[in-house]
């Protein structure tokens, strides 16, 4: 009996060890992609047929959307949910590649492992490159890339920024933003390609068919009107975000409405509802906007998703009656990324109450799995098949192309006495709070949400700030760089690099644009200063993400460039300062001399949209 317990006992043992070594074998998720679930349905799936066999739970399931840091594999098998959300500044373990891909598999696997194996569809905002992961490429923010106005180079970006996407398996991407921006007080400015409407159809409708092509799902945001809304009406104590836009259907459907004209015929397939409301209607229950504009006059085939935990911001007195309310007026699918299993019982019990008919549930479900299908994710639900250009984040090619962006998005305000380009033999004294900060370049939406400035020898994310981009010019081109300030009356001239503080939606509104406002950042004025004190030429350089007032500055300086939010790329703007590249861009909405001139039928502009020196 002795001998057999020890031989049960050693036994024991190397079972327990070889199933920890089967654990520690796994390094990446596709080491053991042959024990995930295949999948149980593919292009061929009917989908009416596939409706016709779901349950109303799995059917309620597919319009819910929770995220990353709240659900778990047991919330996907149990409540069947059709799609996971990361935040702004959410991400898994480490941020590496890897960890996005065995967090993508163990949602999959749970998915793919219900009765009806529908896969799940991640989404992130990838608004201006995947920068909620490190070390991806940081594109101009919109603001930037409407003054470069380039299609064949967004075209290109949105194919780099699908391609980084598909490596952590990441299918969808809440961009871009087609918002028509009419008052530079908004917080989301930056996220706007131009005040001109046929500038941001343009763009987004290159964006977005360089994302399409590359088999990510991009999304037109968000409907309709969020950059026409009245300052003063902000949700809440935000002054303008998520306000009310007070116009005519006339002036919607002109201005607003015009990108996602172009953008369904191009064929979109997700668009997210905005915040915002229409002469008083909050647009997520604006049933004409949505269901008889949107679906029915403009024909959108594809779903529309709520915004962020919006369900309890409507006019309902109870959460169970907006979201009657909101799949009523025409949402398929809701991102309610806390409150998902709220969402979930409420909207399963007006559907079982008769308050949401089968019939609306079922054209939402058909829409979403519609998009699921035509995106190839029944087939290639880990997307391990799907064809991938680089093998790792921050390519040098990406970057190369994310510096052409910020070559051709700056745009020359002013150049007296031809201060630019830069020359040889020229010291040059840089100084300000934005000469060498990769978070200011960048601004929001980064690894965390509102982003962050450098802190000593961190650095928000990997990347060339402007001072290191001059460093490297001047070496090449003969100028020297000074930046120690008991140096600086040894220079023929003063680069001075000030601009805003990083910040995202609601928390960039402010009543005061000034470049030493509350936006701004707080060094700005102690370096305009010291700029002037040193009687020299000088040119400043903006980094901001919307046109700054600086009506009471701009005389004491010889040269200007706005250089918006250029992202990691800082040696694109030295390489136009050098003279390398040329100046290009052009302002992509006007520049107000004062606060008081917006919204004026005739305001007394400093520079109007489309201005921009070149030389």
């Amino acid at each position: 009996m002795r001998g057999y317990k020890y031989l049960a006992l050693l036994l024991v043992l190397v079972l327990v060890l070889g199933g920890c070594s089967g654990k520690l074998k796994k390094t990446s998720p596709s080491d053991e992609k042959d024990l995930n679930p295949p999948p149980k349905v593919s292009k061929e799936t009917s989908i009416d047929e596939l409706i016709v066999s779901m349950t109303m739970e799995e059917k309620i399931g597919q319009m819910i959307q929770g995220a990353r840091d709240m659900v778990s594999t047991g919330d996907i098998r149990n409540l069947m949910l059709g799609s996971v959300l990361s935040g702004g500044g959410s991400y898994p373990k480490n941020n590496t590649i890897e960890d996005w891909q065995e967090m993508i598999e163990n949602y999959q696997s749970a998915a793919l492992m219900t009765d009806k194996g529908i896969p799940i569809i991640y989404g992130v905002d990838a608004v201006h490159g995947l920068a909620l992961v490190k070390n991806a490429v940081v594109f101009p923010h919109n603001i930037g890339i409407g003054a470069a106005n380039d299609p064949e180079l967004v075209y290109e970006m949105g194919a780099a920024v699908a391609e980084e996407m598909k490596l952590i398996r990441v299918q969808w991407n809440f961009s871009p933003c087609v918002a028509v921006n009419t008052d530079p007080r908004w917080g989301r400015t930056y996220e706007c390609y131009s005040s001109d409407p046929a500038i941001v159809a343009k763009l987004a409708k290159a964006y977005i068919k360089g994302q399409m092509d590359h088999g990510i799902a991009p999304t037109a945001k968000h409907y309709v009107a969020d950059g026409g809304v009245k300052f003063g009406t902000g949700e809440g104590d935000f002054l303008i975000d998520r306000g009310d836009a007070i116009i005519s259907e006339e002036e919607l459907r002109e201005i607003h409405l015009l990108p996602y004209k172009e953008l369904i015929d191009s064929g979109v397939k997700i668009i997210m509802a905005s915040y915002s409301s229409w002469n008083g209607v909050k647009m997520h229950e604006n049933k004409y906007l949505l269901t008889d504009v949107l679906k029915n006059e403009l024909g959108f085939k594809g779903f529309i998703i709520s915004d962020y935990e919006a369900v309890s911001t409507l006019s309902g007195q109870t959460y169970e009656e907006n979201i009657v309310k909101a799949v009523n007026a025409g949402i398929d699918m809701f991102m309610e990324a806390v409150s998902y299993k709220k969402a979930y019982d409420a909207l399963l019990d007006a559907a079982k109450t008769g308050k949401v008919s089968e019939d609306r549930i079922n054209d939402a479900v058909r829409r979403i799995l519609t998009v699921k299908q035509e995106i190839g994710l029944f087939d290639d639900p880990y997307m391990e098949i799907v064809g991938r250009e680089v093998e790792n984040l921050g390519s040098e090619k990406y970057r190369k192309l994310a510096k052409q962006l910020v070559e051709k998005s700056l745009v020359l305000l002013k150049n007296d006495g031809n201060m630019l380009p830069l020359k040889k033999g020229q010291k040059i004294f840089v100084t300000g709070p934005a000469a060498n900060d990769l978070g200011m370049q960048c601004g929001g939406w980064m690894q965390t949400w509102q982003g962050s400035m450098d802190r000593g020898m961190y650095k928000a994310t990997e990347g060339t700030t402007i001072l290191e981009g001059l460093l490297e010019y001047g070496s090449k081109f003969g100028f020297e760089i000074i930046t120690d300030e008991e140096r600086a009356n040894e220079a023929d001239l003063v680069i001075l690099a000030i601009g805003e503080v990083p910040y995202a939606e609601y928390t960039g509104d402010t009543a005061d644009l000034s470049i030493v406002g509350d936006k701004a950042h707080p060094d700005n004025a102690a370096a305009i200063e010291l700029a002037k004190s040193l009687n020299k030429p000088v040119i400043t350089l903006i980094i901001a993400g919307r046109n700054v007032l600086i009506t009471d500055y701009i005389d004491d300086w010889d040269a200007v460039v706005m250089c918006y939010l250029p992202g990691t790329e800082g040696d694109g703007i030295a390489s136009v300062l050098s003279g390398v590249a040329p100046f290009t861009g052009k302002l992509p909405m006007p520049y107000y001399k004062s606060v008081e001139d917006i919204g004026k039928e005739n305001p007394e502009l400093l520079f109007d949209i489309g201005y921009g020196l070149e030389y």
